[in-house]
C-alpha cells in the first residue's frame, strides 16, 4: 500500500505546473518545455484543437440555422456572456451556472473556459509599453512603483514578437516603442485622410496603423509552427484555421507539445495551491475534476499561475494554510486589492462624403490607432493619466428594400454605395484603488465547492472627466476632418466590459506594498510565479496581452535558471 502511494505521487509529479492555457499560460508552457521541464498544463474548460474545434470557421451566413441569432431560450442560459451571443461564437460562451460571481456593483466578467482561453477571443492589438508607462505610478503618485523599466523587458518584447508575428510600422514615437514588425496592413483612404488632418492641425497627436498579431509575411518561424498568412477574412473570433493570428492553440501549445514534455489536462478546475510549511514553498496544486468532481493533487517544483487575472486572484486567495491564513504569500494583506481595467465607455461615430469613387477591397482584421496624448509631457489635465483610441472607417452598399417580389428584387440588384462610416473608441487608463477589490464569499460556493468570487469595483470622478475630454477632443478632430453627423456617446457600460482586468497580485519593489517582485515571483513563496493580468501594477493605455507574453517569457527564463541553481 505504501508503494502504491509513492507510485501515485510520482505519477502526479512534474517539474512545473502551469495553471491556465491562454495567452500567458501558453507562453509559460512553451518556454518551460523548451528549456527541458516536464510541464503539466491545467485548463478548467474543455479541450480545443487547432482547426478541428473551430466549428463555425468556414460557415456562410446562410449556413446558420437562426441566421446568426441565438434563440431567447438558449440566451437565457448564458446570462452575462453578452460578448458571444451570436451563433457563430456561442461555442466560446460559458453558462451562468458554470462559475457564478457576486457583483457588489455591476461588473462584466468575460471568460474563456476552454484550451486557449481568451487567446481565441482577443482583438489581437499589440503595443509595447515604454518607460513613460512603467514610471507612471511613481510620477503621478498612485499605485506603487513598478520594479522594472522598459530596458528590462525590451529584449523579451522582441523575443515574443518574432515568434507570434506582429504587423506594424516603425513610427518613431518614444512613448510607444517600435517593435519587431512584419509589414503593416494598409490604412484605407479615409483613415489616411484623418491621419493627414491630424498631422496638419496638431503637433502632439498621431494616428498610426494598428500593430496587430496577424501574419502578413510568414517567416520561417511561423511556417515551422504550421501557420500561414492572414487571409483578411475578419472572422477571427470564430477561430482561425490558417493560424493567421496568434493564439495559444495555433502557436505556443503545439510548440510545447512537440517537445514531448507537455501534459495538457483539460476539465481541471484549480481549487488551490498546496503550501508545505516545513519546506517553506509550494509543492503542488489541488484540482477538482470538472466531470467527476473528484479532488486530485499534482506536484511540481515551480508553479506558474496564469488563470486570467480574476481567477488567478481567486486561486491564491483560496490557497490558505497556517502560514498564510489569508491567501498564499499574502503577508501584506493586499491580495485581491487594487484591481483595475480599461475604460471603453467613450464612443464616436460619423459619416464622410469624400472619396465617392473609392471603397475598400476585402476586409480588414485590424484598425488604426491613436496613441495617448494627454498628460504626456506634464500633468496638464484635471484627470490623471490618459487614453488611447482606436479608429476605423468603412463603406458599404444599401438598398431601400421597398416593395415585394420583382420590385424588391430590382431594388436589391441596384444597390447604391453609401457614405463612408467612421468610428472611434477610447481606451482609458483607470486608477488602481484599494476600494476596487476582490474577495471570497465563504457562504456561497460554485459547482466545484470553491468559494464564490465577490467583485467590488466602480468608476470614479477621474474616469468621468477623462470620458468628457475624449468626447470633446474627438468631436473637434472629427469636425476638422470634415466628418458629418457626428455622434459622441457614453455607453455607461459597467467596469470590466473592456475584458482587460488587471491587478490584485501586483508587482513591486517592497513586499509590504506588493505581492510579486521584479521576476513575477511571489515575495513570500519564491517558487510560484504570476504572469497574467493579475500581476499588473497599473494598466496604462495599451492593449495588455503583448506585455503578458513578454513578462511570462522573461519569468520562465529566470525560473529555470534559478531551478538549476537549486534556489527554488
Amino acid at each position: 500500500m505504501a508503494n502504491f502511494t509513492i507510485d501515485a505521487v510520482k505519477a502526479a509529479t512534474y517539474d512545473a505546473i502551469v495553471i491556465g492555457s491562454g495567452i500567458s499560460g501558453g507562453w509559460a508552457a512553451k518556454e518551460l518545455c523548451e528549456k527541458g521541464l516536464r510541464t503539466l498544463v491545467l485548463e478548467r474548460g474543455r479541450d480545443v484543437k487547432h482547426v478541428k474545434d473551430y466549428p463555425t470557421a468556414n460557415l456562410n451566413p446562410w449556413d446558420f440555422e437562426h441566421r446568426g441569432q441565438v434563440p431567447l431560450a438558449t440566451r437565457a442560459e448564458y446570462g452575462k456572456a453578452r460578448s458571444f451571443m451570436r451563433e457563430e461564437t456561442l461555442h466560446w460562451a460559458i453558462k451562468e451556472s458554470e462559475q457564478p460571481y457576486i457583483e457588489d456593483k455591476p461588473f462584466t466578467w468575460t471568460r474563456g473556459y476552454h484550451v486557449g482561453g481568451k487567446s481565441l477571443l482577443w482583438a489581437r492589438q499589440t503595443q509595447r509599453w515604454s518607460d513613460f508607462d512603467f514610471e507612471g505610478p511613481a510620477r503621478d503618485g498612485f499605485a506603487v512603483d513598478w520594479p522594472i523599466r522598459y530596458n528590462d523587458i525590451a529584449p523579451w518584447y522582441s523575443y515574443v514578437e518574432k515568434f507570434a508575428g506582429i504587423s506594424g510600422n516603425k513610427d518613431g514615437l518614444p512613448h510607444l516603442p517600435d517593435g519587431e514588425f512584419l509589414p503593416a496592413i494598409e490604412m484605407n483612404c479615409v483613415e489616411t485622410h484623418f491621419q493627414n488632418v491630424i498631422a496638419k492641425n496638431y503637433t502632439d497627436r498621431h494616428l498610426i496603423q494598428g500593430r496587430c498579431a496577424h501574419i502578413t509575411s510568414p517567416q520561417p518561424i511561423h511556417t515551422a509552427q504550421g501557420r500561414a498568412k492572414c487571409q483578411h477574412r475578419a472572422l477571427c473570433v470564430r477561430g482561425c484555421p490558417y493560424g493567421g493570428y496568434f493564439s495559444s492553440n495555433a502557436s505556443t501549445l503545439p510548440w510545447a507539445e512537440k517537445t514531448g514534455r507537455m501534459t495538457l489536462r483539460p476539465h481541471s478546475v484549480v481549487h488551490s495551491i498546496i503550501y508545505d510549511e516545513k519546506k517553506g514553498r509550494a509543492t503542488g496544486v489541488r484540482v477538482v475534476d470538472a466531470n467527476t468532481k473528484q479532488m486530485l493533487e499534482f506536484y511540481a517544483r515551480i508553479i506558474f499561475v496564469n488563470g486570467s487575472a480574476l481567477n488567478s486572484n481567486l486561486i491564491l486567495m483560496n490557497s490558505t494554510s497556517s502560514r498564510f491564513p489569508n491567501g498564499l504569500a499574502n503577508d501584506s494583506g493586499l491580495l485581491g486589492k487594487y484591481i483595475a481595467w480599461h475604460n471603453y465607455r467613450g464612443r464616436m461615430s460619423a459619416e464622410f462624403d469624400g472619396f465617392p469613387d473609392r471603397a475598400t477591397d476585402g476586409k480588414n482584421p485590424t484598425h488604426s490607432y491613436f496613441p495617448r496624448f494627454r498628460n504626456l509631457h506634464k500633468q496638464e489635465m484635471d484627470f490623471l493619466r490618459g487614453y488611447a483610441v482606436g479608429f476605423g472607417a468603412g463603406r458599404g452598399m444599401y438598398a431601400t428594400q421597398e416593395g415585394i417580389g420583382a420590385g424588391l428584387k430590382e431594388q436589391l440588384l441596384n444597390r447604391k454605395w453609401g457614405n463612408w462610416g467612421v468610428s472611434a473608441w477610447m481606451m482609458g487608463e483607470t486608477i488602481p484603488k484599494e476600494t476596487s477589490f476582490l474577495a471570497l464569499d465563504k457562504e456561497q460556493k460554485d459547482p466545484y465547492g470553491i468559494p464564490t468570487l465577490r467583485i467590488s469595483a466602480d468608476w470614479d470622478d477621474n474616469d468621468e472627466r477623462m470620458i468628457r475630454d475624449y468626447l470633446e477632443q474627438f468631436t473637434e478632430m472629427f469636425t476638422k476632418a470634415g466628418f458629418t453627423n457626428i455622434k459622441a456617446t457614453d455607453s455607461k457600460a459597467a467596469p470590466g466590459s473592456d475584458i482587460h482586468e488587471m491587478g490584485g497580485v501586483r508587482m513591486g519593489k517592497d513586499p509590504k506594498t506588493s505581492l510579486l517582485n521584479e521576476w513575477n515571483q511571489l515575495h513570500h513563496c519564491k517558487n510560484v510565479f504570476v504572469t497574467d493580468g493579475a500581476c499588473m501594477t497599473s494598466t496604462s493605455t495599451q492593449n495588455p496581452s503583448l506585455t503578458y507574453m513578454a513578462l511570462t517569457a522573461r519569468a520562465a527564463d529566470y525560473a529555470v535558471k534559478e531551478l538549476k541553481k537549486k534556489n527554488l
